[in-house]
This record gives structure tokens, C-alpha cells and sequence, in this order.
């Protein structure tokens, strides 16, 4: 019989609680509330990370804001982004009308972001935004600058309230930094 372990045992430390989490979403919806008071506000989150992030982000938000979600892979199961973008689940509804917001869980090389972008440019919204719960610009390749910030990270692996690796630890309900030996 194995053991049965909890996957808090792979977290090396707490990085932001709950509570803390729930603050940096508070403060976040505030501002974009304010700022888009008045536009046609689209949130777009990207899957799977951003998605409790934006469950909780849309719900801080008190002006009117439809929502649509697209699914962009770069990483696969690594923990480096590939350089390789997919868009896998597309947006199903033209953009013309709308104050874009493109919500991300986490702004890494930007990579992924900076392509994302280009290609909601060109189908010509109002406006288009970002917003990311957290930014590691030291590890920034890409001409990519967040509106909205929920925290600035250092260069470590973070996993939780959305954040994954190889698909695990995404319902962890804070967000701890990984143990190496899990990923290396």
C-alpha cells in the first residue's frame, strides 16, 4: 500500500496566503472598476491558470463586464516557456465593440503574452489591457508591460490558486513556491 501524500508536502513555503490573495483581488477590481466606468468591458482570460484568479477577479468588479475565455499554450508539462505559441480554444465573439482586458495568471518571459497581444490587436477592440495577478519581470523576453498587477514575484516556481505544474496543485487555495526536487 502507498502512502498517501498531500500535495502541501511539495510546497517549500507560503508565498501568499488566502487572505493575502483576497486583498490583491479586492484592491485589483477596485481599479479596473474605476477605470473602465462607462466602456464596454470584456474580461479575457486565458485558460487554465487565470481561472480562479478571474472567478474571483470578475466578482470584485462592480461595473458591467461580459467575459470569454481563450485557451494559448507555450509550456506544455516544463517549467520554461517553449517559445512555441498555440492558440488551442479561440474567442468566440468580434472584438470591435469592446474595452478589452486580458486577464493572466502569471507574466513570465511574456512571451506567450506578447503574441497573444499582436493578435487581439488586429481584430481592432475599442482598447485592449492587461492584467496579471503576478509579474516576474526579471525573467521578461518580451516587449510585454501589465495595466494592472497584483504583485511583483520573485524568480522562483510558484504553484496555486490556479498555478500548475504538470497539471497538479492548481486547487491549492494559496500560492506556495515549489520544491525543486518536484520539477528537476
Amino acid at each position: 500500500m502507498t502512502e498517501n501524500k498531500s500535495m502541501h508536502d511539495d510546497i517549500e513555503r507560503e508565498l501568499f496566503t488566502k487572505e493575502e490573495l483576497a486583498g490583491i483581488v479586492s484592491r485589483m477590481g477596485r481599479e479596473i472598476s474605476w477605470d473602465y466606468r462607462g466602456k464596454n468591458l470584456l474580461l479575457v482570460s486565458v485558460l487554465k491558470g487565470s481561472v480562479v484568479f478571474m472567478a474571483d477577479l470578475m466578482r470584485a468588479i462592480t461595473v458591467p463586464a461580459g467575459i470569454d475565455f481563450m485557451v494559448v499554450s507555450s509550456y506544455g508539462s516544463g517549467v520554461k516557456s517553449s517559445g512555441v505559441v498555440k492558440i488551442v480554444l479561440d474567442l468566440n465573439i468580434p472584438l470591435e465593440d469592446y474595452d478589452l482586458l486580458v486577464v493572466e495568471d502569471i507574466l513570465d518571459s511574456g512571451k506567450t503574452l506578447h503574441y497573444l497581444m499582436e493578435v487581439l490587436k488586429a481584430r481592432n477592440p475599442k482598447s485592449i489591457r492587461i492584467c496579471t495577478l503576478f509579474d516576474k519581470p526579471d525573467r521578461r523576453e518580451a516587449e510585454v508591460y501589465p495595466d494592472y498587477v497584483g504583485a511583483r514575484i520573485p524568480d522562483a516556481f510558484i504553484v496555486g490558486y490556479g498555478l500548475d505544474y504538470g497539471e497538479k496543485y492548481r486547487n491549492l487555495p494559496y500560492v506556495g513556491v515549489l520544491k525543486p526536487q518536484v520539477y528537476e
